[in-house]
Protein backbone atom coordinates (compact mmCIF):
# COMPACT_ATOMS: atom_id res chain seq x y z
CA UNK A 1 0.00 0.00 0.00
CA UNK A 2 1.50 3.23 -1.11
CA UNK A 3 0.93 6.57 0.56
CA UNK A 4 2.37 9.96 1.02
CA UNK A 5 4.55 10.34 4.02
CA UNK A 6 3.07 12.47 6.74
CA UNK A 7 6.02 14.78 6.67
CA UNK A 8 5.60 15.36 2.93
CA UNK A 9 1.87 15.95 3.24
CA UNK A 10 2.41 18.32 6.07
CA UNK A 11 5.08 20.11 4.03
CA UNK A 12 2.75 20.41 1.04
CA UNK A 13 -0.18 21.74 3.05
CA UNK A 14 2.17 24.02 4.89
CA UNK A 15 3.47 25.38 1.62
CA UNK A 16 -0.09 26.01 0.43
CA UNK A 17 -0.89 27.77 3.67
CA UNK A 18 2.29 29.85 3.36
CA UNK A 19 1.46 30.82 -0.21
CA UNK A 20 -2.10 31.70 0.81
CA UNK A 21 -0.82 33.81 3.67
CA UNK A 22 1.65 35.58 1.38
CA UNK A 23 -1.07 36.21 -1.21
CA UNK A 24 -3.34 37.60 1.48
CA UNK A 25 -0.54 39.82 2.69
CA UNK A 26 0.12 41.00 -0.86
CA UNK A 27 -3.58 41.72 -1.31
CA UNK A 28 -3.65 43.66 1.92
CA UNK A 29 -0.62 45.65 0.85
CA UNK A 30 -2.27 46.30 -2.52
CA UNK A 31 -5.42 47.50 -0.83
CA UNK A 32 -3.43 49.72 1.49
CA UNK A 33 -1.33 51.15 -1.33
CA UNK A 34 -4.44 51.55 -3.49
CA UNK A 35 -6.28 53.39 -0.75
CA UNK A 36 -3.24 55.54 -0.16
CA UNK A 37 -2.58 56.36 -3.81
CA UNK A 38 -6.21 56.69 -4.86
CA UNK A 39 -6.92 60.04 -3.23
CA UNK A 40 -3.53 61.34 -4.34
CA UNK A 41 -4.24 60.36 -7.94
CA UNK A 42 -7.70 61.84 -7.72
CA UNK A 43 -6.25 64.96 -6.16
CA UNK A 44 -3.63 65.16 -8.91
CA UNK A 45 -6.27 64.76 -11.59
CA UNK A 46 -8.44 67.34 -9.86
CA UNK A 47 -5.52 69.74 -9.63
CA UNK A 48 -4.68 69.30 -13.30
CA UNK A 49 -8.33 69.64 -14.22
CA UNK A 50 -8.56 72.79 -12.13
CA UNK A 51 -5.58 74.30 -13.93
CA UNK A 52 -7.06 73.49 -17.33
CA UNK A 53 -10.41 74.94 -16.30
CA UNK A 54 -8.77 78.06 -14.93
CA UNK A 55 -6.76 78.48 -18.13
CA UNK A 56 -9.91 78.14 -20.21
CA UNK A 57 -11.69 80.73 -18.07
CA UNK A 58 -8.76 83.13 -18.36
CA UNK A 59 -8.57 82.64 -22.10
CA UNK A 60 -12.31 83.23 -22.54
CA UNK A 61 -12.38 86.30 -20.30
CA UNK A 62 -12.97 89.58 -22.08
CA UNK A 63 -11.35 91.54 -19.25
CA UNK A 64 -7.74 90.71 -20.04
CA UNK A 65 -4.79 93.04 -20.60
CA UNK A 66 -4.89 92.84 -24.40
CA UNK A 67 -8.58 93.71 -24.60
CA UNK A 68 -8.20 96.50 -22.04
CA UNK A 69 -5.54 98.08 -24.25
CA UNK A 70 -7.90 97.79 -27.22
CA UNK A 71 -10.70 99.43 -25.21
CA UNK A 72 -8.31 102.21 -24.20
CA UNK A 73 -7.54 102.82 -27.87
CA UNK A 74 -11.24 103.05 -28.67
CA UNK A 75 -11.77 105.54 -25.81
CA UNK A 76 -8.87 107.65 -27.05
CA UNK A 77 -10.59 108.27 -30.41
CA UNK A 78 -13.18 110.86 -29.21
CA UNK A 79 -10.59 112.40 -26.89
CA UNK A 80 -8.15 112.74 -29.77
CA UNK A 81 -10.77 114.40 -31.98
CA UNK A 82 -11.69 116.86 -29.21
CA UNK A 83 -8.03 117.79 -28.67
CA UNK A 84 -7.37 118.02 -32.39
CA UNK A 85 -10.24 120.46 -33.02
CA UNK A 86 -9.89 122.47 -29.81
CA UNK A 87 -9.48 126.24 -30.25
CA UNK A 88 -10.02 126.04 -34.00
CA UNK A 89 -7.59 123.17 -34.50
CA UNK A 90 -4.45 125.26 -34.96
CA UNK A 91 -3.22 125.82 -31.42
CA UNK A 92 0.22 124.16 -31.04
CA UNK A 93 -0.43 123.19 -27.40
CA UNK A 94 -3.69 121.40 -28.17
CA UNK A 95 -2.11 119.75 -31.20
CA UNK A 96 0.72 118.47 -29.00
CA UNK A 97 -1.81 116.91 -26.61
CA UNK A 98 -3.63 115.38 -29.59
CA UNK A 99 -0.31 113.95 -30.78
CA UNK A 100 0.23 112.39 -27.34
CA UNK A 101 -3.18 110.69 -27.52
CA UNK A 102 -2.44 109.48 -31.05
CA UNK A 103 1.00 108.17 -29.99
CA UNK A 104 -0.51 106.25 -27.05
CA UNK A 105 -3.06 104.68 -29.40
CA UNK A 106 -0.34 103.61 -31.83
CA UNK A 107 1.82 102.15 -29.05
CA UNK A 108 -1.07 100.14 -27.59
CA UNK A 109 -1.74 98.84 -31.09
CA UNK A 110 1.75 97.35 -31.10
CA UNK A 111 1.33 95.63 -27.74
CA UNK A 112 -2.25 94.31 -27.51
CA UNK A 113 -1.97 91.85 -30.39
CA UNK A 114 1.44 90.61 -29.20
CA UNK A 115 0.14 90.06 -25.67
CA UNK A 116 -2.96 88.26 -26.91
CA UNK A 117 -0.96 85.81 -29.04
CA UNK A 118 1.84 85.28 -26.51
CA UNK A 119 -0.32 84.65 -23.44
CA UNK A 120 -3.33 82.98 -25.09
CA UNK A 121 -5.59 85.98 -24.51
CA UNK A 122 -7.25 85.86 -27.93
CA UNK A 123 -11.02 86.40 -27.67
CA UNK A 124 -13.85 86.98 -30.14
CA UNK A 125 -14.18 90.51 -28.78
CA UNK A 126 -10.52 91.20 -29.46
CA UNK A 127 -10.72 89.84 -33.01
CA UNK A 128 -13.53 92.29 -33.78
CA UNK A 129 -12.55 95.30 -31.66
CA UNK A 130 -8.83 95.41 -32.48
CA UNK A 131 -9.14 96.16 -36.23
CA UNK A 132 -12.02 98.57 -35.51
CA UNK A 133 -9.85 100.49 -33.04
CA UNK A 134 -6.98 100.60 -35.55
CA UNK A 135 -9.15 101.98 -38.35
CA UNK A 136 -10.97 104.36 -35.98
CA UNK A 137 -7.92 106.22 -34.66
CA UNK A 138 -6.22 106.41 -38.06
CA UNK A 139 -9.44 107.45 -39.81
CA UNK A 140 -10.19 110.11 -37.19
CA UNK A 141 -6.70 111.58 -37.57
CA UNK A 142 -6.82 111.65 -41.38
CA UNK A 143 -10.31 113.16 -41.52
CA UNK A 144 -9.42 115.84 -38.95
CA UNK A 145 -6.24 116.75 -40.85
CA UNK A 146 -8.12 117.00 -44.15
CA UNK A 147 -10.96 118.99 -42.56
CA UNK A 148 -8.41 121.47 -41.18
CA UNK A 149 -6.74 121.77 -44.59
CA UNK A 150 -3.43 120.22 -43.49
CA UNK A 151 -3.75 117.14 -45.69
CA UNK A 152 -5.33 116.75 -49.15
CA UNK A 153 -8.60 114.83 -49.14
CA UNK A 154 -7.35 112.47 -51.84
CA UNK A 155 -4.63 111.20 -49.48
CA UNK A 156 -7.26 110.46 -46.85
CA UNK A 157 -9.44 108.76 -49.47
CA UNK A 158 -6.58 106.56 -50.73
CA UNK A 159 -5.50 105.41 -47.26
CA UNK A 160 -8.99 104.83 -45.83
CA UNK A 161 -10.25 103.29 -49.09
CA UNK A 162 -7.36 100.85 -49.08
CA UNK A 163 -7.86 99.89 -45.41
CA UNK A 164 -11.60 99.33 -45.77
CA UNK A 165 -11.19 97.55 -49.10
CA UNK A 166 -8.58 95.10 -47.80
CA UNK A 167 -10.65 94.39 -44.70
CA UNK A 168 -13.65 93.57 -46.90
CA UNK A 169 -11.44 91.46 -49.18
CA UNK A 170 -10.24 89.39 -46.21
CA UNK A 171 -13.84 88.58 -45.30
CA UNK A 172 -14.68 87.63 -48.88
CA UNK A 173 -11.88 85.05 -49.18
CA UNK A 174 -11.86 83.81 -45.59
CA UNK A 175 -13.59 80.56 -46.62
CA UNK A 176 -10.56 79.76 -48.77
CA UNK A 177 -7.97 80.77 -46.17
CA UNK A 178 -6.46 83.68 -44.29
CA UNK A 179 -4.31 86.34 -45.95
CA UNK A 180 -1.32 86.72 -43.63
CA UNK A 181 0.08 90.10 -42.67
CA UNK A 182 3.17 90.80 -44.75
CA UNK A 183 6.31 92.71 -43.85
CA UNK A 184 5.28 95.35 -46.36
CA UNK A 185 1.95 95.73 -44.58
CA UNK A 186 3.68 96.18 -41.22
CA UNK A 187 6.07 98.73 -42.73
CA UNK A 188 3.08 100.53 -44.24
CA UNK A 189 1.38 100.72 -40.85
CA UNK A 190 4.52 102.08 -39.19
CA UNK A 191 5.09 104.66 -41.94
CA UNK A 192 1.46 105.78 -41.82
CA UNK A 193 1.65 106.21 -38.05
CA UNK A 194 4.84 108.27 -38.23
CA UNK A 195 3.56 110.43 -41.11
CA UNK A 196 0.17 111.13 -39.53
CA UNK A 197 1.82 111.83 -36.20
CA UNK A 198 4.10 114.39 -37.84
CA UNK A 199 1.11 116.07 -39.48
CA UNK A 200 -0.75 116.21 -36.17
CA UNK A 201 2.11 118.22 -34.68
CA UNK A 202 2.35 121.87 -35.70
CA UNK A 203 5.70 121.51 -37.48
CA UNK A 204 7.40 124.18 -39.53
CA UNK A 205 10.56 124.55 -41.60
CA UNK A 206 12.49 121.49 -42.70
CA UNK A 207 10.40 119.21 -40.44
CA UNK A 208 7.29 120.23 -42.38
CA UNK A 209 9.11 119.32 -45.60
CA UNK A 210 10.25 116.01 -44.11
CA UNK A 211 6.73 115.03 -43.09
CA UNK A 212 5.57 115.61 -46.67
CA UNK A 213 8.03 113.01 -47.95
CA UNK A 214 7.22 110.59 -45.14
CA UNK A 215 3.53 110.86 -46.05
CA UNK A 216 4.41 110.34 -49.72
CA UNK A 217 6.23 107.13 -48.79
CA UNK A 218 3.21 106.04 -46.72
CA UNK A 219 0.86 106.59 -49.66
CA UNK A 220 3.14 104.59 -52.00
CA UNK A 221 3.37 101.71 -49.49
CA UNK A 222 -0.39 101.87 -49.01
CA UNK A 223 -1.06 101.40 -52.72
CA UNK A 224 1.67 98.80 -53.33
CA UNK A 225 0.77 96.60 -50.36
CA UNK A 226 -2.91 96.93 -51.22
CA UNK A 227 -2.28 95.58 -54.72
CA UNK A 228 -0.18 92.77 -53.23
CA UNK A 229 -3.05 91.78 -50.93
CA UNK A 230 -5.38 91.70 -53.93
CA UNK A 231 -2.93 89.40 -55.72
CA UNK A 232 -2.74 87.13 -52.66
CA UNK A 233 -6.53 87.02 -52.43
CA UNK A 234 -6.85 85.99 -56.10
CA UNK A 235 -4.22 83.24 -55.69
CA UNK A 236 -5.83 82.03 -52.47
CA UNK A 237 -9.27 81.89 -54.07
CA UNK A 238 -8.03 79.99 -57.14
CA UNK A 239 -6.14 77.52 -54.98
CA UNK A 240 -9.15 76.99 -52.75
CA UNK A 241 -11.45 76.39 -55.73
CA UNK A 242 -8.94 73.94 -57.24
CA UNK A 243 -8.59 72.02 -53.98
CA UNK A 244 -12.37 71.76 -53.60
CA UNK A 245 -12.74 70.53 -57.18
CA UNK A 246 -10.02 67.92 -56.63
CA UNK A 247 -11.68 66.79 -53.40
CA UNK A 248 -15.04 66.40 -55.17
CA UNK A 249 -13.46 64.40 -58.00
CA UNK A 250 -11.70 62.12 -55.52
CA UNK A 251 -14.96 61.63 -53.62
CA UNK A 252 -16.88 60.78 -56.81
CA UNK A 253 -14.15 58.34 -57.87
Amino acid sequence: MTGVPASAAGGSSGAHRARGTAAAADGARSEVSGSASGPADEGGKAARGGKITAAAVNQASVWNVANLLTMLRLLLVPGFVALMLADGGYDPAWRSLAWAAFAIAMITDLFDGHLARTYDLVTDFGKIADPIADKAIMGAALICLSALGDLPWWVTAVILGRELGITLLRFLVIRYGVIPASRGGKLKTLTQGVAVGMYVLALTGWLATLRFWVMAAAVVLTVVTGLDYVRQAIVLRRRGIAERAAALEEKDA
